[in-house]
C-alpha cells in the first residue's frame, strides 16, 4: 500500500494452505478444512476475513442462526468488559465496508447465509493494524489472568 502500487483488491494463499487453517480446525471442531480465501484491499487499514461453510457439513447441521446464537453466546461468556467482540446480524444489504473498524480495537464477527443452499458466510471485520496481534495478545493475557 505505502508504495502505491498495491491492486485495488487481490485474493491470496489461493493454494488453499492458509496459516491460520490449522487454528480454525482446532478452535471449531470443523472435521474437514474450510476452504478459507483471505484478501485485501488498496486502503491503508481494514479487513475482512471471510469463512465460507456448508451448513450440512457441520456437526449437527445447523441452520445459520443457530452459528449467529452459538458465537453469540462463547463472546457473551468470554468477552471483557470492554466488549471488544460483538456478534451483529447479517447487513440488510449484504454488503461490508472493510474500514468501518478503523481505529478501534473492535472486531466484529457476522453470519451471512442462504438457507436454501444451505451455504453461510462468516465474517469478521476488524482493523488489522489496531486489532493487529499484539492487541490480540494483551486480550488474551486479560482473558487468562481474569482481568
Amino acid at each position: 500500500y505505502e508504495a502505491g502500487t498495491a491492486p485495488l483488491f487481490e485474493t491470496y494463499a489461493l493454494t488453499l494452505q492458509h496459516k491460520h487453517l490449522p487454528e480454525i480446525l482446532r478452535y471449531t471442531g470443523l472435521t474437514r478444512r474450510p476452504i478459507f480465501v483471505p484478501s485485501v484491499g488498496n486502503f491503508r487499514q481494514g479487513m475482512l476475513v471471510q469463512l465460507p461453510l456448508h451448513l450440512d457439513l457441520l456437526p449437527g447441521a445447523p441452520k445459520a442462526a443457530d452459528l449467529h446464537d452459538a458465537l453469540a453466546a462463547h463472546y457473551a461468556k468470554s468477552n471483557t468488559p470492554e466488549q471488544w467482540v460483538s456478534v451483529l446480524p447479517a447487513t440488510a444489504d449484504g454488503k461490508l465496508d472493510a474500514t468501518a473498524l478503523n481505529d478501534t480495537n473492535k472486531l466484529e464477527l457476522r453470519v451471512f447465509a442462504n438457507e436454501e443452499y444451505r451455504h453461510a458466510v462468516l465474517i469478521a471485520r476488524l482493523d488489522n493494524l489496531g486489532k493487529g496481534a499484539s492487541g490480540a495478545a494483551v486480550q488474551n493475557l486479560k482473558l487468562m489472568l481474569g482481568l
